[in-house]
C-alpha cells in the first residue's frame, strides 16, 4: 500500500490554546539586559517546544568487504512539508513533498536516563523502532557535539551518533504506533551518493546532511574520492585530519 495524499480533516488552530497539543508555543515579550544596566525595548518572541525537546540522530551504517560505506535512511510521510502546497511563498516551490528520506532519529525519553548512556539507549531504541535493526547501545559513538535545529524559533537540541549495523537485516520495523510513522520504507544508499542527494535537494533534510557528513569524518572516509584516509598516498595521508569531537563542558555526549 502506497500513500497517495494527505487530507486535512479539521483545522483546530483557531480554537486551540498554544500550551496544549504535541507542539507547545510560548508567546513571550522579552527585553535584553545589558552590562551597563540599560535594557532594550520589549519585543515579542515565540518559542516552540516538543515533549522533552532534545532528540537523538542515530546514523546506521555498514562498511562491506570492499570498504564501501552504506547508510540506512527511512522514507516516510511528513505532513508539515506536504502541506506547503496550500501556501504561497516568495520563492515558488514546484515540488510536492509527500515523503522524505531521513536518518533514524527520535526524541529522548525520561526512561532513557541522563548522559551518554541515556542517549545511546535512545539511539538503539530508535534503530529498532524505525528500521528494525538491533544495535547494542554501546556500539553507538558520538559524531560531533550537539546542535540546535532552529534556534530562532525552537529550543530543540539534536545529538548526533552513529552505529554499525547489518543493513541487510533491516525491515519489519515495529514503529512507534502513530499514524504518522505508518508505511515507512527503508532506503540503503552509498554514503557519497546519499550526501550528494542532500546537496541536490533530492533529500532536503538538514539534519540528515549534517549527520552523513559527520559520519564520513568519523570514519575517515572521503566521499568525493570514495576512499578512506588510510588509502591515500603517504604525503596526503599525513595532511589529512578529522575535525574531531570536542568534549562538552558538562562531560556528556552522544
Amino acid at each position: 500500500m502506497k500513500l497517495e495524499s494527505i487530507e486535512i480533516v479539521e483545522d483546530r488552530t483557531a480554537g486551540s490554546r498554544c500550551d496544549e497539543g504535541f507542539l507547545r508555543v510560548a508567546r513571550l515579550r522579552l527585553r535584553n539586559v545589558y552590562d551597563d544596566g540599560t535594557r532594550s525595548d520589549p519585543y515579542p518572541c515565540d518559542v516552540v517546544s516538543r515533549p522533552g525537546s532534545d532528540a537523538v540522530v542515530a546514523v546506521l551504517y555498514e562498511v562491506d568487504g570492499a570498504r564501501r560505506v552504506r547508510v540506512l535512511l527511512r522514507e516516510a510521510p511528513r505532513a508539515p512539508i506536504y502541506l506547503r502546497r496550500h501556501k504561497r511563498f516568495v520563492h515558488a516551490d514546484p515540488r510536492e513533498y509527500l515523503s522524505i528520506a531521513e536518518v533514524v532519529a527520535g526524541l529522548v525519553e525520561e526512561a532513557d536516563g541522563p548522559g551518554d548512556d541515556g542517549l545511546r539507549r535512545r539511539a538503539a531504541a530508535e534503530a529498532f523502532e524505525e528500521a528494525g535493526c538491533r544495535v547494542e547501545p554501546g556500539s553507538f559513538a558520538p559524531i560531533g557535539g550537539e546542535s540546535f535545529a532552529s534556534p530562532g524559533t525552537s529550543d530543540e537540541k539534536v545529538y548526533f551518533c552513529a552505529g554499525p549495523a547489518h543493513l541487510e537485516r533491516a525491515g519489519d520495523a515495529p514503529g512507534d504506533g502513530t499514524t504518522m510513522e505508518e508505511h515507512g520504507e527503508i532506503v540503503v544508499r552509498e554514503l557519497g551518493a546519499a550526501i550528494e542527494a542532500c546537496r541536490t535537494a533530492e533529500i532536503p533534510d538538514m539534519k540528515t546532511e549534517v549527520a552523513l557528513l559527520r559520519l564520513a569524518d568519523h570514519l575517515g572516509y572521503i566521499p568525493q574520492l570514495g576512499l578512506f584516509a588510510d588509502e591515500l598516498p603517504d604525503r596526503l595521508r599525513e595532511r589529512h585530519a578529522g575535525l574531531g569531537v570536542a568534549p562538552r563542558a558538562d562531560g556528556a555526549g552522544a
